[in-house]
C-alpha cells in the first residue's frame, strides 16, 4: 500500500488556479523533493495535504484512508513561516509541542537541540534566523509519524545551519518514514533526495527517481530544474 495517494487534485482561490489536476503517489521510506520557484504551488499542495486548506476537487488518501482530523496524528507539517510564539523560550516551544501532540518525543527534541547548540533557555525572539530554522525542523522531526513535510526548510538559513538541517533530515529518515521537502535551493539538497517532483504553475511538470532522471537527462537535478523552469 502506498503511504500517500493524491488523485486529480485541484485547488482554486476565486478565479485563480493554484493546483491543476495534480496526481502522484508517495512510498514508505523515501525522501522526496518538491521542487519549484516561489508561487509554483508547493506551499498550497503541502497545506492541502496537511488539512489546512480544503481542495476544490480530487482525493487524498493517507495510508489508504481519506484525509480527516485523524490524519494529523500521521503526518508532521512544518510551514515556511515562523510559527513559534516569539515570547516563548525554546524549552516552552518544546513543552507546547509535547502538549499538542501525543506522538511528540520530548526527550529526543531536547537531545537534538543540545547537540546542535540551540540553548533551551533562549527566547525565540532573540534567536538568529539560522537558529529559528534549526528549531523549526527539530520540532517537526521530533514527532513520531509516518510522513514529514518540510516547506522550504533552508530558506533564510546560513550555510552551516543548512548542513545541520540536512543532517537532521537524513537521520530521521528510515524505511518506515517518508519525508517531503519543498525547496527552490536545489543544488544544496539534491544529494539527499531519492525522488523529485517539479511543480510548475500548479502542475506536476516532471517527476521520477533522482538517479534515473540524472542518467536519462544527462545532467544534475539542478540542471533539470533550470531546464524545466527556464521560462517560468
Amino acid at each position: 500500500m502506498q503511504l500517500l495517494e493524491v488523485k486529480n487534485l485541484n485547488k482554486k482561490y476565486n478565479s485563480k488556479t493554484a493546483l491543476n489536476n495534480v496526481s502522484f503517489n508517495l512510498e514508505h521510506g523515501k525522501i522526496y523533493g518538491l521542487l519549484g520557484p516561489n508561487g509554483s504551488g508547493k506551499t498550497t499542495l503541502m497545506k492541502v495535504i496537511a488539512g489546512l486548506h480544503k481542495q476544490s476537487s480530487g482525493q487524498i488518501l493517507l495510508n489508504g484512508n481519506p484525509l480527516s482530523y485523524k490524519s494529523k496524528s500521521e503526518l508532521s507539517y512544518m510551514p515556511t513561516e515562523n510559527f513559534i510564539c516569539e515570547s516563548f523560550k525554546v524549552k516552552d516551544a518544546i513543552k507546547f509541542y509535547a502538549d499538542m501532540y501525543k506522538d511528540f518525543r520530548e526527550e529526543y527534541a531536547f537531545n537534538i537541540l543540545n547537540e546542535i547548540n540551540v540553548d533551551k533557555e533562549f527566547k525565540v525572539s532573540k534567536l538568529s534566523s539560522g537558529l529559528v530554522g534549526k528549531l523549526k525542523v527539530a520540532l517537526a522531526l521530533s514527532r513520531d509519524v509516518d510522513l514529514y513535510m518540510l516547506d522550504e526548510p533552508l530558506n533564510g538559513v546560513d550555510v552551516l545551519s543548512r548542513d545541520i538541517i540536512m543532517d537532521l533530515i537524513t537521520r530521521t529518515y528510515n524505511e518506515s518514514k517518508t519525508i517531503v521537502i519543498s525547496t527552490h535551493l536545489v543544488s544544496e539538497i539534491e544529494k539527499i533526495l531519492d525522488s523529485v517532483m517539479f511543480i510548475k504553475n500548479g502542475n506536476i511538470e516532471l517527476s521520477g527517481e533522482t538517479e534515473e532522471l540524472r542518467i536519462s537527462k544527462g545532467m544534475s537535478v539542478e540542471g533539470i530544474y533550470k531546464e524545466v523552469f527556464k521560462n517560468a
